[in-house]
């Protein structure tokens, strides 16, 4: 087979065992070239030291206690940022690991001379496989100590030697099984050992750092497989160290609208949510997580009441939890708070779709969107898109330049101040808060001179009762609306 290995690696190869060393790509670069799959990035192992490496190359840097080595190279990467001054090709001492006493970190990292040694402390065999080319670079000579080929072969994840030991090692090996499982695709599977092994260390999970769990199960969630992915977190054992609260949901029935339990309805939202964002799709596997928590009743009259809102405090907690970062956290409360967003063509008004856009942002409309696909696809409904779905995104389009924010509206506090000869303060804000809310009702209100002159008679107004006023206007409809979701839903 022809392995096409960038021109920047082979450089970097050459320029090692030029200078008499040892050089090899490895790990998951090799994985994929097997497999077909163009690598995300490029490892190379060798007998060089890093003071010796860093020497070798000037460009290049060390900041941890690895021996890895970072050579910066040309830009050659696809998919990385445009304009880029360089992509990076990771170096790495031969080396073996050590005590593991936290299941995290080794207690100690020592350099070795040989390659087998350096292969044998990978945690799966299709990652412990060595290649370099050779002569002109159309050949390639490749070091396969554990059979790592006739695994990828046989679309089979074992570890290298003992599972018990390279999951006693670092137990995030768990997830990473897993990840790959999930990654790979259809055909592959756990060895029975390695499967077994990982149910009986699944506890030892516990140990490793919320931020490496994260990692993984993000890249889990955002595999072509998250479903199945998933599912197996479940079985393992390894779920309730992630997600706890997502468990809840397994066999608990839900009503007339659901043919699957709340569990296999989440994970099939998830499945079939066509977003490609982490946030879109964290949403989707999360927006019936509360459901357990709220169900009263039994039957097709089972009801959910509450479980949008509860649901969206629910994956604050877990995503803060799992060190999201704040952006992730809110985006996706905001997507499993608003999930359940009502729409019957000839029933809301262009000012309902305007105060949807007014909670959710004109930005996030197709995000809540593919989280509703997802809702519907999981619930075992042949359409993802209805037509009032469609006809809504036409409202939306409509209607995203009626003002939804008091910055669109057609004065500001300035113009308060100026025009009107009013103090800066807090009433400022409320007038304009009671703007809002009257031109969200009818758009056509949105002229300076109209709204100078409704200003004018506002501002006599005492500020609780503006607040108050502004208030009412904007929640009555709202409050409307949440009545209507909960019947069609089955959550009254």
């Amino acid at each position: 087979m022809d392995y096409k290995i960038p021109t920047p690696v082979i450089e970097t190869l050459k320029t090692l065992t030029e200078a008499g060393f040892e050089a090899y790509i490895v790990g998951g670069c090799v994985r994929d070239l097997i497999l077909g799959r163009e690598p995300k990035d490029w490892d190379i192992t060798t007998d060089a030291t890093p003071d010796k490496t860093l020497s070798l190359f000037p460009d290049s840097f060390y900041e941890n206690e690895f021996g890895t080595v970072g050579v910066k190279v040309v830009p050659f990467l696809t998919g990385g940022k445009e304009g880029r001054e360089h992509d990076i090709v990771e170096v790495t001492t031969y080396r073996t690991e050590s005590g593991y006493t936290d299941s995290r970190r080794p207690d100690a990292v020592t350099f070795v001379s040989t390659l087998h040694e350096d292969l044998a402390r990978r945690d799966f065999t299709m990652n412990a496989i060595a290649m370099r080319p050779v002569g002109d670079g159309s050949d390639v000579e490749t070091t396969d100590p554990f059979d790592g080929a006739g695994s990828i072969r046989d679309k089979v994840i074992r570890t290298v030697g003992s599972p018990d030991e390279r999951f006693g090692e670092d137990a995030l090996r768990m997830m990473r099984a897993v990840r790959f499982f999930a990654e790979l695709g259809t055909g592959w599977q756990i060895e029975n050992d390695t499967l077994e092994a990982i149910r009986k260390h699944a506890d030892s999970l516990a140990r490793v750092s919320h931020e490496r769990i994260r990692d993984e199960f993000s890249r889990i969630i955002l595999s072509d497989h998250p479903m199945e992915g998933v599912e197996l977190l479940r079985t393992t054992g390894l779920l309730r160290h992630i997600i706890p609260e997502l468990e809840e949901g397994f066999g608990v029935t839900q009503n007339l609208h659901h043919i699957y339990t709340v569990w296999e309805h989440n994970l099939r939202a998830l499945s079939t949510c066509p977003s490609k964002k982490l946030e879109v799709r964290l949403a989707a596997l999360l927006h019936d997580v509360a459901k357990p928590r709220t169900k009263r009743g039994e039957g097709y009259r089972a009801t959910f009441y509450n479980h949008d809102h509860v649901g969206a405090r629910m994956t604050r907690t877990i995503l803060t939890r799992l060190r999201y970062p704040k952006s992730v956290v809110e985006k996706a409360s905001l997507l499993v708070d608003q999930h359940l967003f009502y729409y019957n063509v000839g029933e809301v008004t262009e000012a309902s779709v305007r105060r949807l856009i007014r909670r959710v942002g004109l930005e996030n409309m197709d995000d809540l969107m593919d989280v509703r696909i997802g809702d519907r696809l999981g619930s075992g409904v042949p359409k993802a898109k209805p037509y009032k779905l469609r006809h809504l995104e036409y409202m939306i389009d409509k209607v995203s330049k009626d003002p939804v924010s008091v910055g669109m509206l057609a004065i500001k506090g300035t113009d308060l101040i100026e025009a009107l000869g009013l103090e800066p303060g807090p009433i400022i804000g409320a007038i304009l808060d009671v703007l809002l809310a009257e031109v969200i009702e009818d758009p056509s209100r949105n002229v300076r001179e109209a709204l100078l002159e409704r200003a004018a008679a506002l501002a006599n107004e005492e500020i609780g009762a503006l607040r108050e006023l502004a208030k009412e206007k904007i929640e009555e409809k709202r409050e409307a609306d949440d009545a209507k979701i909960r019947k069609a839903h089955w959550v009254e």
